[in-house]
């Protein structure tokens, strides 16, 4: 029988997953309702970023000692904030919340490569290429149609979707070859707090933040990307990371599609289409095998691995 820690663990988990896979919806109302794309991210990073730092100080985290580490955090900001949140919400002008839930899901399948041409000690393995193979394959089917128009709004937003998958997963690497020894919750917020200074300024000068006309739909998304997709997000992954480990934490990237596809469906009427099931399927499956014990046996080594990462690099979903 489960106990009472396993199922709030695993209810804190499911929590996680609905936190980043809403994202994309509320990134959607956002855009839909007057919000331009980095007046949306600065004020939902303005938000985060109290909550994470009201938490840091309550806990009294102690700060990186080495002042090249906060080069290193700074780069992260970038990388794993500032420009994937800025494709992302340019992206959901004219793609749909569900295909941006799906085709950022695919980090996993890009670290992989990114990692292997890049990381000492990272192998290429049987079920990593079985699963690169397959979830690639699937990203074809979401976006293959619409990119061989580049005309076209679709296929510029997928594109950037695509971009902002790519910069995930260089942060994550990045982050295991250059970010350890802080306590988690402390690359965390130097992430959002750096991410905000470079999207604050791009919001001041190339939109007019302070001269937003707010309703209550645009409102709304922006407390909510704020203070769960950018702040008890980063709290529930810790918590989960924690007890269950980085492997088994790493699940959440099968749920963001669900929950991404469900709510633009339920709330948006967004279509599901064969090709965007199909594809779905593909990617999670592709997720699956990248992580999968069959077929672990390397093909190719590439010496000694890397430190593993403190950096929450997950946590830096929309």
């Amino acid at each position: 029988m489960a106990t009472r820690g396993s199922r709030l663990d695993w209810l804190i988990f499911l929590a996680l997953g609905f936190f980043w896979g809403s994202s994309y919806l509320f990134i959607k109302i956002g855009v839909d309702h007057g919000l331009e794309p980095f007046t949306l991210i600065t004020f939902r990073l303005l938000i985060g970023l109290t909550l994470l730092a009201t938490v840091v100080a309550v806990a009294r985290e102690p700060l990186p000692r080495e002042p090249r580490m906060y080069g290193h955090l700074f780069v992260m900001g970038v990388v794993n904030i500032a420009i994937p949140f800025s494709l992302i919400t340019f992206a959901e002008q004219t793609v749909d919340s569900s295909l941006a839930s799906v085709i950022n899901s695919a980090v996993p399948l890009f670290v992989i490569v990114i990692a292997a041409l890049f990381l000492k000690g990272e192998t290429v393995t049987v079920n990593r290429l079985a699963g690169l193979a397959v979830g690639f394959v699937g990203v074809a089917l979401l976006v293959g149609v619409d990119i061989a128009d580049l005309s076209s709004a679709n296929a510029v937003g997928e594109l950037a979707l695509l971009g902002a998958t790519v910069s995930y997963a260089i942060g994550n690497v990045y982050a295991k070859a250059h970010v350890h020894g802080l306590r988690p919750m402390i690359p965390a917020v130097f992430q959002v707090f750096f991410g905000l200074l470079v999207t604050g300024a791009l919001a001041f000068l190339f939109e007019n933040p302070l001269a937003v006309a707010w309703v209550p739909e645009s409102l709304f998304s922006v407390v909510w990307l704020g203070l769960l997709g950018s702040g008890l997000a980063y709290l529930a992954y810790f918590r989960i990371l924690q007890r269950w480990g980085a492997t088994r934490t790493s699940m959440v990237a099968y749920l963001l599609p669900v929950f991404g596809i469900g709510l633009g469906a339920l709330v948006l009427r967004e279509p599901i289409t064969i090709s965007t099931l199909l594809g779905t399927i593909l990617v999670i499956g592709g997720i699956a095998l990248v992580n999968a014990r069959w077929g672990n046996r390397p093909l190719i080594s590439r010496g000694t691995p890397a430190a593993e990462a403190t950096a929450p690099t997950s946590a830096g979903r929309p």
